[in-house]
């Protein structure tokens, strides 16, 4: 199975591309939505969580406050390193794990720190999905409560798009209308489907397994 890392900045239009992906047809794991299982009320990384920065970043039914942990890590680089120790771990196993269990020639793994967090050996291929800072902005201002400092905030502790271009096998530039975008994502997924079915040396399968 043909593995891609899917990444890119806040706003520039991760979601689209994985929803028209998996309209195609193709299995996406998306590293936000097992952050959401693995910090569910009541699991030991919530715990740990709470341990490590405090009841405000709780809500008072017990479960988190995304919206305050969230200020409260990208303004601390420490903070959000502290975090990610506590998350991507099991996040990572998690998806390992659903990914043995798929049967689909290639799944993509969404994975929006997967530059930051030096893991782009993992996978077979890079795909960066790329828009204007504006609009990554304006979108990101349309779908959230944050304010243009904060969403400033989150794109300056981003990697840059030079950061990510250079560690990408794939680009879309996501700068038009939905109908562009998933013309764009059709060729990918064409040619995602003709590399998985070509065979795979001796050398790759056995860097495969060492993953």
């Amino acid at each position: 199975m043909l593995r891609i890392a899917l990444t890119g900045g806040i706003g520039s239009g991760k979601s689209a591309v994985t929803e028209h992906l998996r309209a195609l047809g193709a299995t996406v794991l998306d590293a936000d939505e097992f952050s959401h299982q693995v910090t569910a009320k009541g699991s030991a990384a919530l715990e740990r969580i709470g341990e490590a920065f405090g009841a405000g970043v709780l809500n008072p039914d017990g479960s988190l406050d995304r919206a305050a942990l969230r200020q409260l890590v990208f303004a601390d680089a420490a903070a959000r390193s502290q975090l990610e120790a506590i998350l991507h771990p099991d996040i990572r196993r998690r998806m390992r794990e659903a990914a043995e269990k798929t049967d689909t020639p290639y799944c993509v793994f969404s994975i929006p720190l997967l530059i930051e967090t030096g893991r782009t050996e993992d996978f077979d291929r890079v795909l960066v999905v790329e828009a204007p800072t504006s609009m990554r902005r304006e979108r990101t201002a349309r779908r959230s409560n944050l304010d243009r400092k904060q969403i400033d905030a989150i794109i300056a502790a981003q990697a840059s798009d030079e950061e990510r271009r250079q560690a990408s096998d794939d680009l879309i530039v996501n700068d038009g209308s939905l109908d562009a975008l998933g013309a764009k994502v059709n060729v990918l997924n064409q040619q995602y489907l003709e590399l998985a079915s070509q065979p795979v040396a001796e050398s790759e399968i056995n860097a495969l397994l060492r993953r």
